[in-house]
């Protein structure tokens, strides 16, 4: 089984990092991690991911609205 670190610039609502995830996991591999550069705090997008199971990493932190 595969392990796979998904890797992008922002989040936000977390919307598009669900949608790579399952992408990921229909593919019979597993979502290692994420890590974002910036993180919405206040979207909940990585609290969500969290909340899911996902280890999350964020190197910037700003709110989002």
């Amino acid at each position: 089984n595969e392990g796979v670190l998904i890797i992008d610039d922002l989040i936000a609502t977390g919307g598009t990092a669900e949608a790579a995830a399952k992408l990921v996991e229909i593919s019979n591999a597993k979502v290692s991690a994420f890590i974002f550069v910036i993180n919405l705090y206040d979207l909940s997008g990585s609290k969500n991911l969290i909340n899911k199971g996902y280890k999350v990493e964020n190197l910037i932190e700003f709110p989002g609205h």
